[in-house]
């Protein structure tokens, strides 16, 4: 039996899937899309039930891709559980009744029922099931209450229950309206802490720097729990037990030939190094695992935390002012945000954007100014030695890029972006066991994608390397990338690689004593000229060929004048005198021209 789990987003449909499932998890993309959901599975006896989390839907007249995927999955479920917020009952009744229109078996959970109950919110679940003529389970998914009663419902379901005919929007709100008039009762009630709480983080004077304040703390623990993990773990383990493994592979090899060159990759002064030996099994494991992995692995978590408690919707609302200024909508947060763990899963959240004007937006944005957290990563380690103030210097000019070309972007293309239709959920203790379950889907993910392509890169430059395809690209590009970088021949290589992995680009730096102005020059051009090829393949699925040719224009654009621009303006010392003259002028250009009404090419279509 197929059991779709269907609801608003913010609901706690992923808690209830957490507790129908346990552990029986997959992530997979709908056929044909980047759209994600999440299967798994719990057995009743002999009979296997088959639990599909579909994508969060407002409604079933699609706006986005997820919501296309969500009506289309409909005909492959023998049963919905409709999770519905008891705290908000008005608003989730219009997917519920539009669900019903469908006439298959409908179950409704009406989820945070505890939270209702504090709330002064009454709700006779009799007279819902009298009118809706379908089961209405309440339960609170985070404590387990309601779980069992509705799993017995599922295995007991009665095929008589109800019938409805298929109405219009106009209709269906004023049944909505004499629906929650009869079964709903809201009593006065004292304003709690957690309301203080919510007003506080929401009003942009005391929100904004709240949010600040939490996505700092976020990174510093997310960089001292990586830390850690690698002090701790990885690295005793690659320089003690992996690291006698391959030297003794590799002196089974014989510590040269085409094979070691492949394997183990070149020694330095006679030893493995595996940042530099550039082998299948030296760097390219090590890089994923030790290098990446550890941060990865607590980014995931924090960012479960921070979905999980309710804030960033939050987030988005604080954000959404900001965000018109570049052609985008608040939500649009949520990739960036997504972007600083890994730009795939970003890409794959920027489908749910209404239009393809915002969709070309974000994606740009995200890729020519937000570098990953396995970039990140190799960016702390190269210019964390030389001081905290260069990796500032650094997200300043990323920070000037993402504002700059958003604006430029915002006002050349038709169209406008869209209002924030977002529900902001209360404040909600998470549950432990469905972060890690989230945790462990993610890193599958990133790990099925992220180890193959490192390998494969791997495997692609040493195949330059021994053919001598390499030294003619860079013999080639070496003396035009010099003169507008300052980048020696040798930094070229670590650009080359950028496409497969930006991580491994930068490890590719370390051993070639650049200048700190050239390591900021360098971290500036690997962010922005182009995403890894993870990245791009997931891009072009979604923004199409044509509109993906655009896009790397304005990279490969932007790369140019941005890093001819820090290797002008940027001394070993920080940014010049002239250098902040020069952005103190461009902010002045930008702010004229945000106001200015003019459009100057076409290409996307106008849409509200």
């Amino acid at each position: 039996m197929n059991i779709l789990l269907m609801g608003n987003p913010n609901v706690g449909k992923s808690v209830v899937f957490s507790r129908l499932t346990g552990t029986n998890v997959t992530s997979s993309n709908y056929p044909g899309t980047t759209v994600e959901y999440t299967e798994g599975f719990f057995h009743w006896k002999e009979e296997v039930f088959h639990v599909i989390d579909v994508p969060g839907v407002y409604t079933l007249d699609p706006t986005n891709k997820a919501e296309e995927v969500a009506v289309d999955m409909i005909d492959k479920g023998d049963i919905i559980i409709n999770v519905v917020d008891a705290t908000n009952l008005e608003r989730n009744m219009n997917l519920t009744l539009q669900l019903l229109e469908k006439n298959i078996p409908v179950i409704i959970a009406l989820n945070f029922w505890d939270e209702a109950n504090h709330k002064g919110i009454k709700i006779d679940i009799e007279e819902l099931e009298s009118i809706l003529n379908v089961p209405v389970i309440p339960t609170t998914a985070v404590k387990g209450h309601g779980i069992a009663e509705l799993i017995n419902t599922v295995i007991n379901y009665d095929q008589k229950y109800h019938s409805h005919h298929e109405r219009n929007d106009e209709e269906r709100w004023v049944i909505i309206g004499k629906i929650v008039k009869r079964v709903q009762q809201i009593s006065d009630r004292k304003h709690t802490f957690s309301d203080i709480i919510d007003e506080i983080t929401i009003k942009p004077l005391s929100g904004l720097p709240i949010a600040l304040a939490v996505l700092y703390v976020a990174f510093r623990f997310i960089i001292f729990m990586g830390e850690g993990i690698i002090g701790y773990i990885t690295e005793p383990f690659f320089d003690n037990i992996y690291y006698q493994l391959m030297n003794s592979l590799s002196v089974l090899l014989g510590g040269e030939g085409l094979l070691h060159m492949i394997l183990i990759g070149n020694l330095i002064d006679g030893a493995i190094d595996f940042e530099q030996s550039f082998g299948l099994l030296t760097t390219g494991i090590f890089i994923p695992l030790s290098a990446v992995a550890p941060y990865i692995i607590v980014f995931y978590f924090v960012l479960g935390l921070l979905e999980d408690t309710g804030y960033l919707p939050r987030l988005a609302v604080l954000v959404d002012n900001v965000l018109h200024k570049v052609g985008l909508h608040g939500f649009s947060i949520i990739p960036m945000i997504l972007a600083f763990g890994c730009n795939v899963p970003a890409a794959l959240a920027i489908r749910s954007l209404e239009s393809e004007r915002e969709k070309f937006i974000a994606s740009t944005l995200m890729v020519i100014s937000i570098p990953c957290m396995a970039q990140l990563a190799m960016i702390f380690g190269l210019l964390g030695p030389y001081g905290g103030k260069y990796i500032v210097y650094l997200f300043l000019i990323l920070a000037m890029v993402w504002v700059t070309v958003g604006v430029i972007l915002n006002k050349i293309l038709p169209g406008f972006s869209s209002d924030l239709l977002l529900e902001v959920p209360p404040f909600r203790i998470p549950s432990f066991s469905t972060i890690i379950k989230k945790l462990w889907i993610r890193l599958s993910g990133f790990f099925k994608e992220a180890i193959p392509l490192v390998l494969f890169g791997v495997f692609c430059i040493n195949l330059l390397y021994v053919s001598g395809v390499m030294s003619g690209i860079v013999n080639f590009i070496a003396p035009f990338l010099n003169k507008i970088f300052g980048l020696p021949r040798d930094a070229i290589y670590a650009v080359l690689m950028g496409f497969l992995r930006k991580d491994l680009a930068m490890g590719l730096l370390a051993p070639l004593n650049l200048t700190i102005k050239q390591l900021v020059v360098a971290s500036v051009v690997l962010t922005i000229y182009f995403p890894c090829i993870a990245t791009f393949s997931v891009l072009l699925k979604e923004l199409g060929f044509v509109n993906m040719i655009k896009s790397t224009f304005v990279m490969l654009l932007t790369s140019v004048l941005v890093g001819g621009f820090t290797n002008l303006t940027f001394t070993n010392e920080g940014i010049s005198l002239i250098g902040w003259v020069i952005i103190v002028l461009i902010l002045i250009f930008l702010r004229k021209f945000s106001i200015s009404n003019k459009k100057f090419i076409s290409g996307f279509p106008n849409q509200s």
